[in-house]
């Protein structure tokens, strides 16, 4: 097996088009939006002979507890475990020449799969390990097979709750549409989004990730900013990426002023729509909270999610592998940092 720095997008995004999972987080193009955010993307290609048989994107992160190399949702590969066994074996040794403490992965496939060779449980995951996501075709799994749901199928699947909540956001004269301009509108959306962080108290992405991820993924006619008009007035927003056939539900916002007014219920369900009219083959909700967990960060917006029917993916949890003997003390802190979070 020969591992390669990757140099041609196409060849890269048409490897990760035909896998079984295919998180945007390892597009090229998610590479060009850290790049524009001074995280340079390091990207690995595993060939074997002239075939390609996995890949995998990675960043150094320059965290003030020791720079770290981070895999948001790598690497992706085929049913050949030792594509990870390689690529691993890679990442440790590039993390050694950089001065990184350690390799942080966060792989996206089943917890059962697969296993990540000299590797701890991270102290802190790096992302969401508990995937809500609604399948768009017959088949039930996350996978492009059988027939286009209909949207009425999809409809009484959900909670009832859910499903009277869409039905009064349009009663109540609440009109979603997307935006034609997303990079003029996000601005709009940005003032929304800073209400709804001082109001659940969560650690948000920068202005500048929000600007950089809208602009990339809009040139490539892979993003859509939906903004929920009532009065005259935008009382919620939501931005989402669709790539490969997935439509994900990646960041939202609304007013307090409206609280009563169940726009997002009608957001989700117009994005719900328009990725069957695409034939994606999944709607991904992303993060929601483990079972039986009281104060998960996650726990606000688990029951919201699950409403609209789904499915549960639980993936395997982030994994490190220590390339410098200070990564101990790191762990330690990060062991203190979870505990407090509520993880």
């Amino acid at each position: 097996m020969d591992i390669r720095i990757a140099t041609d997008k196409a060849s890269w995004d048409q490897f990760l088009s035909v896998q079984r999972f295919r998180p945007f987080l390892q597009s090229w193009t998610m590479g060009e939006v850290y790049r524009d955010l001074h995280q340079e993307p390091l990207r690995l290609i595993a060939y074997d002979g002239d075939d390609v048989c996995g890949i995998c994107q990675s960043l150094i992160v320059p965290a003030r507890r020791g720079a770290h190399l981070s895999v948001p949702y790598g690497p992706i590969f085929g049913n050949r475990p030792d594509v990870v066994a390689a690529l691993s074996k890679e990442l440790q040794s590039i993390a050694k020449e950089k001065g990184c403490k350690f390799v942080r992965i966060s792989p996206f496939w089943p917890t059962s799969e697969h296993c990540i060779p000299s590797s701890l449980p991270s102290p802190l995951h790096l992302l969401a390990e508990h995937i809500w996501y609604l399948p768009l075709r017959a088949h039930q799994e996350w996978q492009n097979e059988g027939a286009k749901r209909s949207e009425e199928d999809i409809l009484m699947a959900m909670r009832k709750t859910t499903r009277n909540l869409i039905r009064r956001a349009e009663r109540e004269g609440v009109e979603v549409r997307p935006s034609d301009h997303p990079t003029k509108d996000l601005e709009t959306f940005l003032t929304l989004h800073e209400e709804t962080r001082k109001r659940h108290h969560f650690t948000p992405y920068t202005d500048s990730f929000f600007r950089a991820q809208v602009e990339h993924f809009t040139n490539e006619n892979q993003c859509t900013l939906y903004q929920a008009h009532y009065q005259g007035t935008v009382i919620a927003a939501s931005i989402h990426m669709h790539a490969f056939g997935e439509t994900s539900y990646h960041h939202g916002a609304s007013t307090h002023a409206f609280a009563k007014i169940p726009a997002s219920y009608l957001l989700q369900w117009t994005a719900i729509k328009d990725a069957l009219t695409r034939g994606d083959h999944v709607y991904n909700f992303w993060g929601i909270a483990p079972e039986g967990t009281r104060n998960h960060p996650f726990k606000g917006v688990t029951t919201f999610k699950r409403g609209f029917g789904g499915k549960l993916l639980e993936l395997h949890e982030s994994r490190d592998i220590p390339t410098n003997p200070l990564y101990y003390a790191t762990r330690t802190f990060e062991l203190f940092r979870k505990w407090k979070r509520g993880f």
